[in-house]
């Protein structure tokens, strides 16, 4: 299909992708086309393996992928934003690289774009998700005391899965949010949620299915430090940013479907 004026973005943070890239782009073509769609990719790598060049090497077949980034790790936080910027697609949206959530479920966030939401969320946390491959029994209780934390810190009581890399947004929402984001790390997507939250959009937690890959690059004891400390940054960020959407716009809503 025609890159001009997509119907869809998907934005592909990868770091140390390069065996596995090629594929999921070819997936994500393949299954863009057969919904009949307009799509762009942007690949938004850091490192120096040959993620960006094998990505380069896919031909789009009429498509559009495009590819960024830099042999330093600027964090998935600013992949993902600098891929914003750049996205022209009615539907911007992520996922990620090594395919944890199948491609296919994006039908699932398009439906709920169209029933009226703002963002769509994949959520492992939900009554109809399917888990098929569970993460090690020590990062599954890491991710309950993290949702504690988080909750207690910023807020999102209604939300159960924050971190899973499968997000979607109309386009205007997706370019007002990550102009306001700054959170570099893994934390990008408590900030999205916070911001969008505290704006007023319309969020809807969607059922996904999820595999873990085993291949988790958060160190456990740096990563959730520095995590802990980017939470704090968004607590104290973006105090203000609920006090003037209460000027401008309507409190969200948060569905769990």
């Amino acid at each position: 299909m025609t890159s001009e004026n997509p119907d869809i973005t998907l934005i592909l943070p990868a770091y140390n992708e390069a065996k596995t890239i090629a594929n999921t782009i070819h997936d994500a073509m393949d299954y863009f086309g057969k919904l009949g769609m307009r799509w762009e990719i942007v690949v938004s790598a850091d490192g120096t393996d040959g993620t960006r060049e094998a990505a380069r090497e896919v031909d789009s077949g009429g498509g559009a992928i495009r590819v960024i980034g830099g042999d330093a790790r600027g964090g998935k936080g600013r992949g993902i934003r600098d891929g914003v910027e750049i996205a022209n697609g009615g539907i911007i949206g992520f996922a990620d690289a090594d395919n944890k959530v199948p491609i296919a479920e994006f039908e699932k966030m398009r439906a709920a774009l169209r029933d009226g939401c703002d963002i769509a969320i994949g959520s492992r946390g939900l009554r109809s998700s399917q888990v098929e491959r569970r993460q090690p029994w020590y990062r599954q209780w890491g991710g309950k005391a993290f949702r504690v934390v988080m909750r207690k810190a910023v807020g999102l009581p209604t939300i159960t899965d924050t971190q899973c890399g499968f997000k979607f947004f109309r386009k205007e929402v997706a370019k007002d949010l990550f102009r306001r984001q700054r959170i570099d790390g893994y934390m990008f997507d408590v900030e999205i949620l916070v911001l969008a939250s505290r704006v007023g959009y319309r969020i809807q937690e969607v059922p996904v299915r999820w595999r873990d890959d085993g291949d988790s690059r958060l160190n456990l004891l740096t990563g959730n430090l520095r995590n802990a400390a980017d939470i704090l940054k968004i607590r104290h960020m973006h105090r203000n940013v609920r006090a003037e959407a209460a000027r401008t716009g309507p409190r969200s809503v948060v569905d769990s479907g």
